[in-house]
């Protein structure tokens, strides 16, 4: 028979044993932790740099401070184009603050040869796609280019914003322009039906995330568009300018490949200002 000592002794060592395969266990699982997390950082880098020349086709270092935000103010991430990876097509004029306000409201007005058009932008929806336009109007980035896309079959929508689009005629190359960095989306309308109603301006992106940059359209009529677009604000005033535009018609340049055309009757924005924020 066993004595009673010797059973504790047993007992002892099967509890070392138990805790030495617990430990080990440990141990193996901190390690594919470490090895997914590893994987996952890598993809991630290679990601974002497709992105970035996805971006530059359609349309980093991150320079932005990373600080807190205080209160009244939200933390945006504005995403260098790399050199290498811009067209002439780009324009840069810097990148706008990282801190941005997000609350109050702006009035955002086009003036255009046609007359203006005004909208209402809400900070706290979107602080840093409004933080973006206030800089890049503050710079005259939108001044004397031309709606360059009107889309008047699926969609209803007219398309401005590309700082390449100036000047007499149009070019391969009209909506492939942009400032040199670019931002995430906010505010997409994934509860609301449909998605984008008349009245809306939203931003455009080259369908991947994290590429919206200046370009926007506004919606003259319900259009069933997947919500992956930053609504931006609402059209205060000169919706009939833009309908007067769309019946007018497109020329089909853009018909094979995201439809639509260069709008028939020409819209050039003269000045696109951003008020003051008002509270």
């Amino acid at each position: 028979m066993t004595s009673t000592r010797e059973r504790q002794r047993a007992a002892a060592r099967a509890k070392l044993e138990r805790e030495m395969a617990e430990r080990a266990a440990r141990a193996r699982k901190r390690r594919q932790t470490q090895a997914i997390v590893g994987a996952g950082a890598v993809l991630l880098l290679v990601v974002a740099g497709t992105v970035w020349l996805v971006t530059t086709l359609g349309g980093d270092d991150d320079k932005t401070d990373t600080a807190a935000a205080p209160e009244g103010f939200s933390q945006c991430a504005y995403t260098e184009v790399p050199a290498e990876g811009r067209t002439k097509q780009i324009k840069d004029v810097g990148l706008p603050p990282s801190q941005q306000a997000d609350t109050g409201s702006q009035t955002m007005t086009i003036d255009t040869n046609l007359g203006p058009i005004t909208a209402k932008i809400d900070r706290a929806a979107v602080p840093c796609t409004a933080g973006s336009f206030t800089h890049l109007a503050s710079k005259g980035f939108f001044d004397n280019t031309k709606c360059h896309r009107l889309v008047t079959e699926g969609i209803k929508v007219l398309q401005c914003g590309d700082p390449s689009a100036t000047g007499k005629g149009w070019r391969q190359t009209d909506g492939t322009g942009g400032p040199s960095y670019n931002l995430a989306e906010e505010n997409l309308p994934t509860d609301k039906r449909p998605p984008y109603p008349e009245g809306v301006i939203a931003m455009a992106n080259s369908g991947q995330p994290g590429s919206t940059g200046s370009q926007f359209f506004i919606v003259y009529g319900d259009s069933p568009l997947d919500p992956n677009y930053t609504v931006l604000g609402t059209v205060t005033g000169g919706m009939d300018l833009v309908k007067q535009v769309a019946a007018a018609g497109d020329d089909k340049a853009f018909a094979q490949q995201a439809g639509g055309g260069h709008p028939k009757k020409e819209v050039v924005i003269n000045k696109l200002t951003m008020s003051e924020i008002q509270n």
